[in-house]
């Protein structure tokens, strides 16, 4: 007994130094075909056909945030990312998992296509005549009500951006919700749902203000699915503006 107790702390010290197993991706035709059938079939719908971002980030760079070499990508892949829309690929065997995994980075060898518009006009309209700035922030400047932007340009496509300016309530988050609630004895409050459970909820009305409620003190909580606070700019913006303003989102990059 002494000498497997001597011993075991020696082998459990020696498997915690021993490097994770790199993980090799296929290289050839066939694995990057059926990668690319797999990812159609479950990831297209969030990071575009062709990686270029919608609910999902932008595929389509050299560099992934989230996945710094082949292992990790394969992890995330396979595990998904807790707490966000990113679900784990529980149905894919190993190879599968490799082979979107090759498929995705070969997606950051394509080249990336230039989005038209001009920047600094873009910005000009984000900070004056779009009011952009008064519900979002970029880089610790801006309103709160929004979502932040400082890495738009990472995790959506300009296709998507362009859209979620255009028809807000065609790209709402699928956990942003807008709700209504009437306190007992006070006035409505109409805001985003920060959090709920089965007792309380918390909300932000669109001055800012956060609120917190028991629900047995309330006397209605509506929930407004599909709706968005964030006017439509269709026929706010002229078609040039709408394009420098997507071009100032989508060349928003700083690394979260």
């Amino acid at each position: 007994m002494k000498v497997v107790l001597i011993v075991l702390p020696a082998v459990l010290a020696f498997a915690a130094d021993e490097p994770e197993k790199k993980v090799k991706l296929p290289t050839g035709r066939g694995d990057l075909e059926r990668g690319e059938k797999l990812f159609e079939g479950h990831c297209a719908l969030c990071h575009g056909t062709q990686g270029s971002g919608g609910r999902g980030p932008v595929l389509a760079t050299p560099k992934l945030k989230r996945a710094s070499d082949d292992t990790a990508l394969v992890k995330l892949i396979e595990l998904g990312i807790p707490g966000t829309e990113m679900p784990g690929a529980w149905q894919m065997n190993e190879r599968e998992l490799r082979q979107v995994a090759a498929y995705v980075r070969s997606l950051g060898r394509v080249s990336e296509k230039a989005v038209p518009g001009d920047i600094a006009r873009g910005k000009e309209i984000y900070q004056g005549k779009g009011g952009c700035v008064n519900c979002h922030m970029i880089k610790g400047q801006g309103g709160s009500m929004g979502p932040e932007l400082s890495g738009i340009g990472l995790s959506r496509s300009a296709a998507y951006l362009r859209e979620s300016i255009v028809d807000p309530e065609a790209a709402l988050p699928d956990r942003f919700m807008q709700v209504r609630v009437v306190p007992d004895g006070s006035a409505m409050v109409t805001g985003l749902r920060l959090g709920e459970d089965s007792f309380t909820i918390q909300v932000r009305d669109y001055s800012g203000r956060l609120h917190s409620y028991w629900k047995r003190d309330l006397k209605e909580i509506s929930k407004d699915r599909g709706k968005s606070p964030m006017p439509s700019y269709k026929d706010k913006l002229t078609e040039s503006e709408l394009t420098d303003l997507v071009a100032y989102l989508a060349s928003l990059r700083e690394e979260q």
